[in-house]
Formats: C-alpha cells, sequence, structure tokens
C-alpha cells in the first residue's frame, strides 16, 4: 500500500529531483551509500532517560473521517504490545554530538553532500540556485546542509542543541541506536507510547487540536507555504522539551518533527515508517499530527523536518 500522494515523500537520484509531494521530506532513493563502521561502542546514555512502559493491549489505528486510508492507517484493530522503554524526548543535537565526538560518525548528507532544507528558511541567493522537485517547490535540495548546518553553510546550532536533531537518516538513527545501547521502536510500541494511555483519542492529549485556545504542538498555522504565524511560539522546530508531556511522558509525539520507526512501511519493504508529522504539517494539506497518522521514506533519505527518539527492551 502507497502513502498518499498529498504527503508522501517521493524518490529522487543525486541531483535529478523528480516528482516530489507534501511537507513530508522528499526521498533520496536510488542512492547507495556504505555506512562507515564505528570507531566506538561508547554508550551515551544510562537507562535512568527512559520511561518504561508495561505494554499490553490496545486499539491501533483510526477510520478518522480527516485521516488517510490509503496510507493503511486502520483499520482499527487491538494489538498487543510487549513492554519496553522508550525516551521522553526525540534525539537533541547536544546527544547526537557526543555520538559523533565519540565515533567520529558521518550522516549521510554528509556523505552525499547535501540533504533537503524547507525554502523558506533559506537566504535569497540559496533560494534560487538550489534545485526543487516539481511538485513541492518548497523544497530545496541543499549542498552542505546537515546536522551541523541545517540551513547549509553558514548555519549553526547556535541557540538550539536542546532542539530534536534534524538532517538524519534511518540508517543515521540506526546506528545512533546501536552506539547507545539502544534501537528504533516499532511502529506499535511508538502508537501506543504516543498515545498515553488514551483510547482511541485523535491527539496525545485528546480530542481537541488546541483545548481552551493552547496549543499543545509545534506545527504550521496560516497559510501554507508562504507564511507561518507560529502562534504555538514556534518557526522551525521547537526544544525536545516543548509543551506538555502525554500520559506517559512523552514529549512531542505531535509536530515538532517526523520521526523514524523500525518497521517498513509495507509489504514493499521500500519505505521505513515515520511518525508523528512535523512543524510543517498542516490540515489544510497534511494533517498527520494525528496520533494514528503514518508515512514513509526511503532509508537514506533526511531533512530539516526528519529526526528519531530511541527504544529499548526492557
Amino acid at each position: 500500500m502507497a502513502a498518499s500522494p498529498r504527503c508522501r515523500p517521493a524518490t529522487r537520484s543525486t541531483w535529478r529531483v523528480p516528482k516530489v509531494s507534501s511537507c513530508c521530506p522528499p526521498s533520496r532513493s536510488g542512492e547507495h551509500a556504505t555506512l562507515q563502521p564505528l570507531a566506538s561502542a561508547a554508550r551515551r546514555r544510562g537507562s535512568g532517560d527512559l520511561i518504561v512502559l508495561p505494554g499490553g493491549s490496545f486499539r491501533m489505528g483510526t477510520e478518522d473521517r480527516d485521516g488517510f486510508p490509503e496510507d493503511g492507517e486502520g483499520p482499527v484493530r487491538e494489538v498487543t504490545v510487549a513492554p519496553f522503554a522508550i525516551d521522553a524526548f526525540c534525539v537533541s543535537n547536544a546527544w547526537f554530538a557526543e555520538f559523533v565526538e565519540a565515533t567520529g560518525f558521518r550522516t549521510e548528507a554528509e556523505r552525499f553532500g547535501w540533504t533537503y532544507v524547507f525554502a523558506k528558511f533559506l537566504p535569497g541567493p540559496v533560494r534560487k540556485s538550489s534545485p526543487r522537485p516539481q511538485q513541492t517547490p518548497w523544497w530545496c535540495g541543499v549542498p552542505g546542509a546537515d546536522w551541523r548546518h541545517p540551513e547549509g553553510p553558514g548555519s549553526d546550532l547556535e541557540g538550539r542543541w536542546d532542539h530534536p536533531v534534524v538532517h538524519v537518516s534511518w540508517n543515521d538513527a540506526v546506528a545512533y541506536c546501536a552506539w547507545a545501547g539502544r534501537r528504533l521502536p516499532s511502529e506499535v510500541e511508538w502508537e501506543y507510547a504516543a498515545r498515553g494511555g488514551l483510547e482511541q483519542a485523535r491527539y496525545p492529549w485528546g480530542d481537541e487540536l488546541t483545548p481552551g485556545g493552547e496549543h499543545r504542538c509545534n506545527i504550521w498555522q496560516g497559510r501554507f507555504p508562504t507564511h507561518d504565524e507560529a502562534a504555538d511560539g514556534y518557526s522551525g522546530t521547537a526544544p525536545v522539551d516543548a509543551y506538555e508531556p502525554n500520559g506517559y511522558g512523552l514529549h512531542n509525539v505531535a509536530g515538532n518533527v517526523w520521526e523514524w520507526c523500525a518497521d517498513w512501511f509495507d509489504a514493499g519493504k521500500v519505505g521505513r515508517t515515520m511518525r508523528g508529522g512535523s512543524y510543517l504539517c498542516h490540515a489544510s494539506y497534511c494533517n498527520r499530527y494525528r496520533v494514528a497518522a503514518r508515512t514513509s521514506n526511503s532509508p537514506d533519505s533526511s531533512s530539516g523536518n526528519l529526526g528519531f527518539r530511541c527504544a529499548a527492551d526492557i
């Protein structure tokens, strides 16, 4: 089953930029790189940063009238998950920097030499010179952009060390998890944790997007893709601990950045699953900040709105 053409990241090869669609990051499928071996088996953090969840049965998926059946969001089905642990936060720039310092690891964006950046964040000359997918011209393939330089050469992480690391591929995330003694969550684990104990709620906190007028997540407000009102307090990424956590203590499982999961998206085994939506999602075209929403991307793809959090067996 293919993801919705409205939000599915499509493929591309090197600098040929094919048809793409959505706020979701475009893909770089067709390109292949050999992952570099890790220089160290050092472990980043202890288990004290993990939230231990008891597991059990829950109703996964949705038949929400505003959902995307073609993405495989439904049907609603009862599934059982074993006890596991998961990070309260996405991996931050500071934490990823520890990994890179310990291992010398280079991300796929660094080795390919470019990654996708949202056009609104770029200086005019870079916007004009960067190739763009035809169907989603708000994405630019920017040479020299990577996790350290989120908007390309000249940009840095000043003031963003506590923001989620971005421009990391599924392969990069798996390498980090291996170093940290962890793993990516399965899609079932991710949804169980993101629901925070609520039964079939639309969002991690309930069914209203802004209960009492309060913003609970970092998504797009305004007219996409030209004007983000940033009524939720942020334009671009927010700190990993922004907003109140859900009932299980997880922060930002709606909006902010898409999160890689361990699973293939479908039987075709082309893309890996991504959950949670991002700061570019908007109700007018991509309301995938709903807890049951899902999409995918090729394992070597990266962009400025795609990160991850870790899980672990217990």
